[in-house]
Formats: structure tokens, sequence, C-alpha cells
């Protein structure tokens, strides 16, 4: 899954998780690193989201309850609301998981839990 860094400070950035630390913590992280965060912790708040906010990069948790997150890419995607980069973050690691992501649209896929310098390189932030 390849796709250009479109993370430069200043962009618009979704963070979708149903832990509502873990979506806290990254959004201030992003935050910190010069970016306007939204957050949403379910599927359908995602998707109502993403079609407010337009964001550029989504942040996007798998384990979602009830809408998980492989649909609501999908459903983003289909939508054209899946911002220039869309990054499945996730504690499913498997090649099967990799290529489900793929197939459902991700460009990325990053297993928690995530390496901030990692993040930043892949956001094009250093």
């Amino acid at each position: 899954m390849a796709g250009a860094p479109s993370g430069k400070p200043g962009s618009r950035i979704l963070v979708v998780d149903d832990s509502l630390d873990s979506a806290e913590t990254l959004g201030e992280l992003l935050k910190i690193w010069g970016h306007d965060v939204r957050l949403a912790h379910d599927g359908p708040g995602a998707i109502a989201t993403a079609r407010d906010y337009r964001p550029e990069v989504i942040l996007l948790d798998i384990g979602l309850p009830g809408m998980d997150g492989f649909a609501v890419a999908a459903q983003l995607r289909e939508e054209g609301i899946g911002g220039r980069m869309l990054v499945a973050l996730t504690g499913y690691g498997e090649q099967q998981d990799r290529d489900r992501a793929q197939k459902a649209g991700f460009d990325h896929h990053l297993v928690k839990p995530i390496n901030p310098d990692t993040l930043q390189k892949l956001l094009g932030g250093k």
C-alpha cells in the first residue's frame, strides 16, 4: 500500500478510535505537530464527520463497534471522502489483515502501538 505523504503540518486529520483516551492522545500529538484535528469514536460518527470536515488524512481504527473500520473505509472511498491518505491503525497485523485493509481502500496499515516517528514520517513531517 503506497500513497504520497499528504499530512504536512496544517493538514486536516480525522482520528477515529473507540478508545477515547487513545483518540484524544493521538489527537493532541497531531495538534502539537501543527495539524487541525477532529475525533470520532465509531463508524457512523466517522462517516458523518468526514462528510462535514473533509479531512485530508484519516487515521482509522479497524476494531470499531457496530461498523468496523474496513466497512467505514470502503464507504468513505465509495463516497469520495476518504481523504488523500487513509491509514489503518489497528492491533490486527497479519498479512490477511493487511490485504483486507488494502482491498477496503486503506493506503497504509500501521499496527498498534504506533511509533510516533513512523507516523510523523508517514505524514510527511520528518
